[in-house]
């Protein structure tokens, strides 16, 4: 059983050694790849707005809502407020627009943070609740 301990860390180390290698080689590959970056406005051949998006373009209120915010507020799902429903608004409406930026980014009560939008910023968040404020 000693004999055995010694081959068995050796072997690992080796394996261990050459994979993480061929791991790093494989990163570094894909990082090295150039990519074009084009801007709305720019000729660029054959970019399309989702590939903008995908570079961090910035998304539009209505897509922001329609991704992510719409699965609840649509239809008014664990007490959220329809879009357009002035009266389910009024109330939360008044404790102001950061406040509600912040309960939407940090989720409050059936409300996760972010809502459905996992990949949004604090400030596509707050542009879509400025654009489900705009309907009521």
């Amino acid at each position: 059983m000693k004999k055995f301990i010694p081959v068995f860390v050796v072997t690992l180390a080796v394996v261990l050694f050459f994979n993480g290698k061929k791991y790093d080689e494989l990163v570094n590959s894909r990082l090295s790849s150039s990519i074009a970056v084009c801007l709305e406005g720019q000729a660029c051949g054959q970019a399309t707005a989702m590939n903008v998006a995908a570079v961090g373009g910035a998304r539009t209120a209505e897509s922001i809502y329609t991704t992510g915010c719409a699965a609840c507020h649509d239809a008014g799902i664990a007490g959220a407020p329809m879009m357009g429903n002035k009266g389910q608004w009024e109330a939360r409406q008044a404790k102001g627009y950061e406040m509600l930026v912040n309960n939407a980014y940090n989720g409050i009560n059936g409300m996760p943070a972010k809502g459905l939008c996992t990949d949004c910023t604090k400030e596509e968040i707050g542009i879509a609740v400025q654009y489900m404020l705009d309907t009521i």
